[in-house]
């Protein structure tokens, strides 16, 4: 994170795997702080992430790879976010379901 935060600079282009690793909610959008002031400054990003939080940065592209293929896609058409919605919606009945003996 710190690497991100002080080292990345300007016109670059920025390939991530996974950045939001080890990251909490609030240190994800720190990061998104710090993309968007390098985009500004005419970087580009492809990052490969899990994070709906990464996910949602406005005017993103995002690619789903899955067993048919890469497709474009939404953010609300990620399984990451359907199943982070799903779990925010419905916590007590998903956690029945999934505890049940």
């Amino acid at each position: 994170f710190s690497l991100f935060m002080n080292r990345f600079s300007g016109q670059g282009l920025y390939i991530l795997d996974e950045p939001e690793a080890a990251l909490s909610p609030m240190r994800q959008l720190s990061m998104l702080i710090r993309m968007h002031e390098l985009a500004e400054q005419g970087s580009q990003f492809v990052i490969a992430t899990h994070s709906p939080i990464l996910m949602a940065y406005p005017e993103s592209t995002i690619y789903s790879l899955t067993q048919e293929g890469i497709h474009e896609s939404t953010l609300e058409e990620t399984e990451h976010y359907q199943t982070t919605k799903l779990f925010f919606e419905n916590r007590d009945r998903l956690f029945h379901h999934l505890f049940e003996s």
